[in-house]
């Protein structure tokens, strides 16, 4: 059983599914689906439309180059195999899934590493401007509240510069 690529969206195309396009000129497109042969026919660039493989590659958002991909690849292509390599192949392909998964997971952590401190730094923002529904206003307490309350916010502000610079 062969299983083709969709040539817009580069989803699994299985026997009896789908549309192939032929052009005049005898090149071939198969299509997983209604939704990318009216897309191709709109001529629109599979680069640009955002549910797409090529799009989300280009964009980085999923890896692009992977040892597992050259596998999938070279299927297709019929060779001779001895018992050995065939055993080899079986053990290994096993394993491919496993690896795909903990290699696009360790893909992930590393793109969105930088995402904690931004947070961090914008609740830190955010708490700095509205600092006033925090705290009662100061009208409300005494004089030697208010003093307390210097003494202990310009140590507040000490430490949290410390701790700014340290990340």
């Amino acid at each position: 059983m062969r299983l083709e690529k969709c040539w817009f969206c580069s989803a699994t195309c299985y026997p009896g599914h789908g549309i192939t396009f032929v052009r005049n000129d005898a090149t071939v497109f198969r299509f997983c689906r209604s939704k990318c042969h009216k897309n191709f026919k709109m001529k629109r660039n599979p680069r640009k439309v955002k549910w797409t493989k090529a799009y989300r590659k280009l964009a980085g958002k999923e890896l692009a180059e992977d040892s597992t991909f050259e596998m999938e690849r070279r299927r297709n292509r019929p060779e001779k195999y001895n018992r050995e390599v065939v055993q080899k192949t079986v053990n290994a392909m096993k394993r491919i899934k496993d690896i795909r998964v903990k290699r696009q997971d360790r893909f992930w952590e590393a793109r969105m590493a930088g995402n904690k401190a931004m947070a961090r730094k914008a609740d830190r923002k955010e708490l700095e401007e509205d600092i006033h529904l925090v705290r009662a206003p100061e009208s409300l307490r005494s004089k030697k509240e208010q003093g307390k309350e210097k003494e202990t916010e310009k140590e507040k502000v000490r430490v949290l510069a410390e701790d700014a610079m340290e990340e």
